[in-house]
């Protein structure tokens, strides 16, 4: 049984898919939660408060609870509401299926029939032609992989050249950086130094002038009497 809300509540309608939607909330934020709304549907329209007696009425007896009923209806919202009746389909149209179309089947070619003694004769030359390609083909992988031996060292070289380059570079920039710390460091150590010595003055003259103001007030002090 719900429990009778604090806060005065009032009834939202909306419409969301099949169904028009209603419930009992304080807010209209807390409308929007209830409907799981990701936008402000009050703001786009399709959202409103209601004073229906009829919805208010079954609302105000759940709050909190979404009501629904088919969307454009006007029956009683209900916490399980069915889909609208009206809802219709298209039926799946038949297929007209294709007639294979007959397929001409070729008659083998005859050949001609080869010599035996001219077939043993090009058997007798193929091993010797083989062996010929054999022998380039080797050659020329051989050399191939003399080509990309001789491209990788050169790779390898002018990427060692390029490291070093650049580790004179960073040893170059980081010697000046050294150096330009020192000579920062030395020129802010000099002007602390002075500083200080600046300080120690500035306080022994504060020193003496505390002596020579309290003389010379008394001097005043005593040509007044």
């Amino acid at each position: 049984m719900p429990r009778k809300p604090s806060r005065k509540l009032k009834t939202y309608q909306t419409s969301l898919g099949f169904y028009d939607e209603a419930v009992a909330a304080p807010s209209m934020k807390a409308a929007l939660d209830a409907w799981g709304a990701k936008s402000n549907l009050f703001h786009q329209g399709v959202a409103k408060e209601t004073d229906d007696p009829d919805i208010v009425a079954a609302t105000m007896a759940a709050p909190g609870i979404v009501l629904r009923r088919p969307v454009g209806s006007d029956g009683a919202f209900t916490e399980h509401s069915e889909l609208p009746t009206d809802l219709t389909g298209d039926e799946d149209k038949p297929r007209s299926r294709a007639r294979p179309k007959k397929g001409l089947t070729k008659r083998p070619a005859k050949g001609a029939a080869k010599s035996p003694a001219r077939s043993a004769t090009k058997r007798a030359a193929k091993p010797a032609v083989d062996e010929r390609q054999a022998r380039a083909a080797a050659a020329a992988f051989a050399k191939e992989e003399q080509r990309r031996e001789a491209a990788r060292r050169k790779e390898e070289a002018a990427r060692a050249k390029e490291r070093a380059r650049r580790e004179k570079a960073v040893a170059a920039a980081e010697a000046t950086l050294e150096k330009a710390r020192r000579d920062h460091q030395a020129r802010a150590d000099a002007i602390e130094a002075e500083r200080a010595a600046l300080d120690e003055r500035a306080g022994a003259e504060e020193a003496r002038w505390d002596k020579q103001r309290i003389k010379l007030q008394e001097a005043v002090r005593r040509a007044r009497e």
